[in-house]
């Protein structure tokens, strides 16, 4: 049966019965005939009015794929336990919050594979990852790996995530021999450990070599992000503090695309004084 029909079984059940019209003489036939007419006007008007007011409210709803909020940005900071840097958070939270993004900073004591799992579903349209990185370079289960992962700042142990370790999503990673371990978040994580989809964001990755090779950035963007930003090789933190300000800059407040504001970056600040390497992007376009 149709909504139409519905509706229109449902408005009889308004109406006075023939048999009540039926009963009385016929001045009070007329006065309750003229009262059914009366009814009857008043339900058209309802029913003019609701879909009126039906049709006002779909239009206040998002549209589908339209954002239903202001963007928003994150601020993933693991570096913030080794070296941290108020100033950079301040700047750069600024940056954001004048081009109307909502930003979440995420210390580093925060900075958890179970946060990492969560981002693409946070919706952030930028994700700015101070953490180290370290390159993973060795044949695990008879497959080669060359790439660079992520640091956590949960210490490293064999007896947790043995299921992701065993699927090579997390691995150990140290910043130098003889230093603690920590989890460290590989390009398989991001691409199945991971919930959710990045919806066209731009990632900015800060640490060391964390477009050495291409495998973590493919697996962002894999993952759904539109473009990577990363280092070819060893950086400073004041250098990748001042360069990650300015790019921001560049790509916020002047709303240049990736390629030229990472090409105007370098003009500018120039590679790491110490270790030469350089900022890149990924997919570049040639």
């Amino acid at each position: 049966m149709s909504r139409r029909k519905k509706r229109k079984q449902s408005f009889k059940g308004w109406l006075p019965s023939k048999a009540e019209e039926d009963v009385s003489p016929g001045g009070e036939a007329r006065r309750r005939s003229g009262g059914r007419w009366k009814w009857i006007a008043a339900l058209t008007v309802l029913a003019v009015a609701i879909p009126g007011a039906a049709v006002s409210a779909f239009l206040l709803l998002p549209r589908s794929g339209e954002p239903s909020g202001p963007p928003r940005a994150a601020i993933v900071d693991q570096l913030g336990l080794t070296f941290p840097n108020p100033e950079f958070v301040q700047e750069a939270t600024a940056t954001l919050e004048q081009a109307g993004h909502v930003v979440d900073y995420f210390p580093g004591e925060q900075v958890t594979v179970d946060l990492y799992r969560s981002l693409p579903e946070r919706d952030y349209d930028y994700l700015i990852f101070r953490v180290h990185t370290a390159q993973f370079d060795k044949e695990w289960r008879g497959k080669p790996y060359n790439e660079p992962v992520l640091f956590t700042s949960e210490p490293y142990s064999a007896t947790e995530y043995i299921g992701e370790q065993w699927e090579m999503q997390l691995n150990p990673a140290f910043v130098s021999e003889g230093a603690p371990k920590y989890f460290a978040v590989a390009a398989n994580f991001i691409e199945s450990g991971m919930s959710g989809q990045f919806d066209d964001a731009t990632v900015i990755l800060m640490g060391c070599g964390s477009l050495q090779t291409e495998r973590t950035a493919e697996a962002f963007v894999n993952k759904g992000a539109d473009a990577v930003v990363g280092w070819s090789d060893l950086v400073s933190t004041t250098h990748t503090d001042a360069v990650t300000q300015l790019l921001l800059s560049k790509l916020i407040v002047e709303g240049l695309p990736v390629e030229a504001a990472v090409a105007q970056t370098m003009s500018e600040l120039g590679p790491d004084p110490a270790y030469k390497s350089v900022l890149q992007f990924y997919p570049s376009q040639g």
